[in-house]
C-alpha cells in the first residue's frame, strides 16, 4: 500500500456544487440528478458549507413528507435557505495531503465527505466510499 499517495489521486475533481444563494429545490434536484450525497456550498469561489442528502431528508420527511415533488420544493424553498440546512465552515483537507491523512480525519469524524482545497479554492471532494474503493484496489 502506498503510504504517501496524494489525496488528489482518489478525490472527485470539480465536484457538483451549489451556490449559497440558490434555492433548496435546486440543491435537492442536483443531489438526485447527479446521484451525489454531499454537495459543497459555495459563495463565489469560496467554500462556505456542505449540504448532504441526509440534511434534506431530515426536513423533507417530517411534516412535509406526504407532498409530491413540486409541492415539496415549493414548501422547502419558502421555509428554508441553504444556510439553514448546510453545515457551515466544514472541515477541509489541503490538496497536498495524503490519502492516509484524509482517512485519519474521516475515521474520527461524524461526516463522510471531506472537501479538498488548494488555498481557499475547492478543487475536489473525497468521501468514505473513495477511501474504501482505494483499499479494495490495493488488495
Amino acid at each position: 500500500m502506498k503510504k504517501n499517495e496524494s489525496v488528489t489521486s482518489i478525490m472527485t475533481a470539480n465536484p457538483v456544487c451549489v451556490e449559497q444563494h440558490e434555492a433548496i429545490s435546486t440543491a435537492r434536484h442536483l443531489i438526485h440528478e447527479k446521484a451525489v450525497h454531499h454537495l459543497p456550498v459555495l459563495h463565489g469561489d469560496r467554500l462556505v458549507g456542505m449540504l448532504t442528502s441526509n440534511d434534506l431528508l431530515r426536513v423533507s420527511f417530517g411534516e412535509f413528507g406526504d407532498q409530491d415533488g413540486r409541492s415539496l420544493d415549493a414548501i422547502l424553498d419558502h421555509t428554508y435557505d441553504l444556510t439553514d440546512l448546510m453545515i457551515p465552515n466544514p472541515v477541509t483537507i489541503d490538496s497536498s495531503s495524503t490519502v492516509r491523512e484524509a482517512a485519519k480525519v474521516l475515521a474520527v469524524s461524524e461526516f463522510h465527505s471531506l472537501p479538498v482545497v488548494k488555498g481557499e479554492q475547492l478543487v475536489g471532494i473525497v468521501t468514505s466510499s473513495d477511501l474504501i474503493n482505494y483499499l479494495v484496489d490495493q488488495y
